[in-house]
């Protein structure tokens, strides 16, 4: 982080940790530590907003993504998040995707394995290509992050 960083607004920041400002300001919240892009802070948040798609079957979750794909991310479009939410109501298999998919904020250390890394490395308004957990198949659209 560089000296001449705008300061944060009620933040715990420790050195490293609140590495920009760029996320919160898009997203105009003031907490000074959702990463921007790129490596400047992806993996050194406590809190991730997230929603996901979740399927067992890895032929459903790849119509999910081609759907995704098709209507935002061939064009090099953010997927929205009301949009997200609707492609997982209609193909998640998980109880979230009654609400759109949405997992609210989780802190680091609560979700298990792959599914926590590319929550955690996935950049705010961005989303995961499909990959596999031992619970199946996922989709994740980050949508915030937070110490």
């Amino acid at each position: 982080m560089g000296k001449d960083s705008k300061p944060k607004e009620g933040s715990k920041a420790k050195g490293k940790s609140a590495a920009s400002d760029e996320g919160a300001a898009s997203k105009g919240k003031g907490k000074g530590s959702k990463g921007g892009g790129g490596a400047d802070g992806l993996g050194t948040c406590t809190y991730v907003k997230a929603r996901h798609i979740l399927c067992e079957k890895q032929g459903k979750i790849n119509e999910a993504y081609k759907k995704l794909q098709e209507g935002w991310l061939n064009n090099g479009d953010k997927v929205p998040p009301a949009e997200f939410a609707k492609v997982a109501a209609e193909y998640s298999e998980c109880s979230s995707g009654k609400k759109g998919g949405d997992l609210g904020w989780f802190p680091r250390g609560k979700m298990a394995g792959p599914f926590q890394e590319v929550a955690f490395s996935t950049a705010v308004g961005a989303c995961s290509a499909p990959f596999k957990s031992t619970h199946g198949y996922h989709i994740i659209l980050a949508e915030g992050r937070k110490n």
